[in-house]
């Protein structure tokens, strides 16, 4: 490896290890593409080496190229693969579905969760509208390249669920799994939206919320709740009620002593009202070390026969209410359920979330390029999962072109956001230049 390191690939200008090390820093490192090469450059520059830094185009380009290659090289043919399935969206009327998988045979040891290179991109696939029909024709592609999977896992959307369930149909050897994370964000939605008092808890935290964020009491702050994922995380906020009353009512609190940004009435007058909840917020907090043992469990030891019994005894509270037990009842229905779809001595797959940091990765590297919805930068998903080495970057540039992304664009993805609104206000961009060139404005709308 050291050998291909200071060589450049085959036609290329820049040394494999600037390429790997452009690639690592993007992928591995949380670094944007642009204060990617700006680095390189200062590292360049600081340690005199000869070679230039590659441009901010070109480190995209060598990305995406990274991607598409491992998007499409062979995969695998066997019957123990797992597909990971769900979509990404942005501003448009455009998804992407995304299937990535690994065979069972390769899943991590007890207790590790999956990490992003240890799966495979199989499916990358944007459509302007999704239904079940839409799902399942679009599994079927994939079964072309790795063979029919032994289990599919999604967070059970409509149209994903549908298609889904239309392809085990014809394929009774592959299984639905159910992710353990948004079966517990269903479960906690189902529980806590019939309580009166926990929309007015809600309610009342997203108040001090706003009357404490711009106040020296800004540290008592709730935390956000995101109405899109707000049962995903649940736990912060009852955390944070719990916190905030064990502060107030702490032994150990030294009499004298003020809370940082004010005495102890303006504290009460604040989040005094939490007392209310004092009940409410212990059994919500069972309820939610439920949830999280269950998902830590799942998450880390897979679904196997008799995985439910080991739940079980690790499901313990120490005050069980009738909505406590009604709660740990289902969950080790639930874990039952899926488990039983494992073969004697089988271990399954019980969490997607590794698809979820990818697109979460993904989010991050786009910054502002998502409001121009799905662009090119939609194949960097590729390169953000699998392993990347010296080798694999040699093979990728030798024998993907730069026209093989670009008419992978132009097969998948239709005009972006921005494409649309540049193209509809051409004329009024060039009369407005025109004006400021010639100082005498045109007569409105004579080209509309």
């Amino acid at each position: 490896m050291e050998a291909l390191a200071g060589v450049p690939a085959e036609r290329h200008h820049y040394s494999l290890l600037q390429v790997f090390t452009v690639l690592s820093l993007i992928l591995s490192s949380a670094t944007s593409i642009r204060g990617e090469t700006r680095a390189i450059k200062i590292f360049y520059s600081c340690y005199r080496l000869d070679e230039p830094g590659a441009a901010y185009s070109t480190a995209r380009v060598w990305l995406l190229r990274l991607g598409y290659y491992q998007l499409t090289r062979e995969k695998e043919v066997a019957e123990d693969w797992v597909w990971i399935v769900d979509h990404t969206v942005q501003i448009g009327e455009e998804k992407a579905m995304l299937i990535v998988g690994l065979r069972l045979s390769c899943l991590p040891a007890v207790g590790q969760p999956l990490r992003h290179e240890d799966v495979e991109p199989i499916t990358l696939e944007p459509v302007k509208e999704s239904t079940g029909e839409v799902v399942y024709h679009q599994l079927k592609e994939a079964a072309k390249k790795t063979g029919v999977p032994k289990e599919i896992i999604s967070d059970h959307g409509p149209d994903l669920s549908k298609g889904i369930e239309l392809f085990c149909q014809e394929h009774p050897q592959t299984c639905a799994v159910y992710d353990i994370k948004h079966k517990m964000a269903a479960l906690l939605r189902r529980e806590l939206d019939q309580e009166p008092k926990w929309k007015a808890f809600i309610r009342q935290a997203s108040q001090t919320k706003v009357s404490l964020q711009q106040t020296a009491l800004a540290w008592l702050a709730p935390p956000n709740q995101r109405s899109k994922v707000r049962y995903m995380s649940v736990g912060e906020i009852i955390e944070w009620g719990k916190k905030v009353l064990e502060y107030d009512e702490s032994p150990t609190k030294e009499p004298d002593r003020e809370p940082p940004g004010g005495d102890h009435q303006k504290l009460l007058e604040k989040v005094g009202w939490l007392g209310e909840y004092r009940k409410e917020l212990g059994e919500w907090g069972q309820i939610m070390e439920l949830v999280t043992t269950t998902e830590k469990f799942v998450r880390e030891k897979g679904l196997y026969r008799g995985s439910h019994e080991w739940l079980e005894k690790a499901l313990r509270v120490e005050v069980v209410t009738e909505t406590t037990a009604r709660v740990k009842e289902e969950l080790v229905r639930f874990v039952k359920e899926e488990s039983e779809k494992a073969k004697e001595g089988e271990r399954l797959l019980g969490s997607s979330e590794v698809i979820e940091s990818v697109f979460g990765k993904f989010k991050r590297l786009e910054g502002n390029h998502a409001k121009s919805g799905i662009t090119g930068l939609l194949l960097a998903i590729g390169a953000m999962v699998s392993e990347t080495s010296l080798k694999i970057v040699k093979q990728a540039l030798e024998s993907t072109k730069t026209k093989h992304v670009l008419e992978w664009c132009r097969e998948k993805l239709g005009k972006t956001v921005q494409a649309k609104k540049r193209e509809v206000f051409r004329n009024h961009d060039k009369r407005n230049k025109s004006w400021i060139n010639s100082r005498s404005p045109p007569e409105p709308f004579s080209s509309l």
